[in-house]
């Protein structure tokens, strides 16, 4: 049975007519492509995360203003990762940043979209594994570059110098430039932001991602913590 959305080919992203005995490129085959190139990627959300959802805590109780634009763009998340738009979440440790993103991620994952998952902590710590091998760190960029939805939490809290600046300005101009989708959370304010990371990197994050959200409140994860 064909596993096709659009229900042209058999799976294997190619139609094929039988008549010429030739194949050609199924409308899939691009969406394939990029779940390929995306495997080696963190592309499902982390246990905690997996049951996130509007009618759950900690997000049930969040302020609406701060809920409604999140409603809309997961609505749309089709639309929205096609036109390479993104969000981001700004504000102090524990306020739900990285939990309203993973509503961003869920979505995607549920419209059988690439998805790429990562602290950048950790996101450096993987390039940093391949330095040696330039096809291994090649292909991990190109992976990052192509992937339809790339979620960086914790932006700010690595620490800089030239080559994380180098890295990072990388990752974001070369999804920039494609018009890739990106959603980023961070503990700092813009102008801190582009103090730690560099101002041509807040530039390009602001242009596709518009104002960042602003999450205040106290940390919630003192309020959830298990007894």
């Amino acid at each position: 049975m064909s596993d096709c959305p659009h229900g042209r080919c058999d799976g294997t992203g190619f139609v094929i007519d039988e008549a010429t005995n030739t194949a050609t490129d199924c409308t899939c085959r691009p969406l394939r492509i990029s779940r390929a190139k995306a495997r080696r990627l963190e592309a499902r959300l982390p246990r905690k995360y997996q049951g996130v959802s509007f009618d759950r805590p900690p997000i049930l109780g969040m302020p609406e203003p701060v809920l409604r634009p999140i409603r809309r763009f997961v609505h749309d998340i089709e639309d929205n990762l096609d036109a390479g738009r993104g969000m981001w979440f700004m504000g102090p440790v524990g306020t739900g940043k990285t939990t309203l993103a993973m509503l961003i991620s869920q979505a995607a994952i549920k419209a059988e979209r690439s998805v790429a998952i990562y602290s950048l902590p950790r996101l450096l710590n993987l390039i940093r594994d391949t330095i040696g091998s330039e096809q291994s760190t090649l292909g991990l960029l190109d992976s990052l570059a192509r992937v339809d939805l790339l979620h960086l939490d914790d932006l700010g809290a690595e620490n800089t110098s030239d080559w994380v600046l180098e890295q990072l300005y990388s990752i974001v101009n070369t999804r920039y430039e494609d018009e890739r989708s990106l959603v980023v959370t961070t503990n700092l304010y813009p102008e801190d932001l582009a103090a730690q990371i560099g101002e041509r990197t807040v530039s390009r994050i602001t242009e596709m991602c518009g104002d960042p959200i602003p999450v205040e409140g106290s940390d919630r994860r003192r309020e959830y913590r298990p007894a």
